[in-house]
């Protein structure tokens, strides 16, 4: 029986994708690079660290990662701050909330920083429904690394079989699957670059979730 329900959150819980794609690819004119579309997309799932650790390696970035970091964040920041269009992904909430009064253990683990996941977490009152919250920014690789996972399984304290992760990228797939986790995969208008046949379940609408039918998954 499943017990604990460890998410993603961007492109699971929220959609901040287009503002990371905006901050992204303002910063990218600053630099001068060109980051095709499929390059882009091998970028879902990682930290902002490694994404600027790999824009290093391809381009000649003279700029200290950190600094890139920053500049990237200072950008999101903005955007989010003014942002109309930022909104929790259709059905989620009422999945949370479903799980969260059948007695489920709801954990966060994403790869976003902890700054970023505390105003998606209080802007849209998500606290009270996590025991824990996990960011990637603790780990020092990111997804398809499967430490965040492990991590985040063994915080719930049940055991691995009786938690399943839901993910919406490959790398995010990949490493619950990499962490001996069940994992659901969340295919949306979002994931087109995304290959997520890995997943044991795969849904396009939270609205085919329920508390019930979590507990009783099995791979």
């Amino acid at each position: 029986m499943i017990r604990t329900v460890i998410f993603d959150m961007d492109g699971v819980i929220v959609d901040t994708e287009p503002l990371h794609k905006f901050a992204y690819y303002a910063h990218f004119d600053e630099l001068g690079i060109v980051v095709s579309d499929e390059m882009y997309a091998t970028f879902t799932g990682n930290s902002t660290r490694n994404v600027f650790q790999k824009l290093k390696s391809t381009f000649a970035i003279e700029a200290e990662v950190e600094d890139l970091i920053q500049r990237k964040r200072t950008i999101f920041n903005d955007a989010f701050d003014t942002s109309e269009i930022l909104c929790l992904l259709p059905g989620v909430k009422d999945l949370i909330v479903d799980l969260n009064q059948n007695d489920m253990q709801l954990i966060l683990a994403s790869s976003a920083s902890k700054g970023t996941i505390a105003r998606v977490f209080n802007r849209f009152e998500l606290t009270r429904y996590f025991s824990h919250i996990v960011s990637g920014e603790d780990f020092p690789k990111s997804k398809p690394d499967p430490a965040i996972f492990i991590h985040a399984a063994r915080l719930s304290g049940d055991g691995f079989d009786e938690c399943v992760v839901i993910e919406d990228s490959t790398n995010g797939v990949k490493a619950a699957k990499a962490a001996g986790l069940a994992c659901i995969g969340y295919k949306s208008e979002h994931t087109k670059f995304q290959d997520i046949s890995d997943a044991d379940w795969i849904i396009s609408s939270f609205d085919e979730l329920n508390a019930g039918l979590i507990k009783n998954f099995k791979a």
